[in-house]
């Protein structure tokens, strides 16, 4: 597969992961690169703060499901506390 240069978040970079899953799929790679940089950090800080590696996953898996939903912020979270 050709390797896709994804746009990163405001304070975090796209882990591998993540990258993997999002520029398999034309669809979901088009809905994140539509994002703002801010809301790109949101959805990688969603992802990156589990502490079990199946939350992550799933986090993963729902990040593309969402994105192709329409959403463009992680559902009930409080938000990055990085950027504080």
């Amino acid at each position: 597969m050709k390797s896709m240069k994804l746009s990163q978040g405001v304070v975090h970079t796209v882990p591998s992961d993540l990258s993997l899953v999002i520029a398999k799929d034309k669809s979901v790679a088009e809905k994140w690169e539509d994002l703002t940089p801010l809301a790109r950090n949101e959805w990688i800080c969603w992802v990156i703060t589990n502490k079990r590696p199946e939350t992550r996953k799933n986090h993963i898996k729902r990040t593309a499901t969402e994105l192709l939903a329409g959403k463009r912020r992680p559902c009930c979270w409080a938000g990055c506390p990085h950027r504080k």
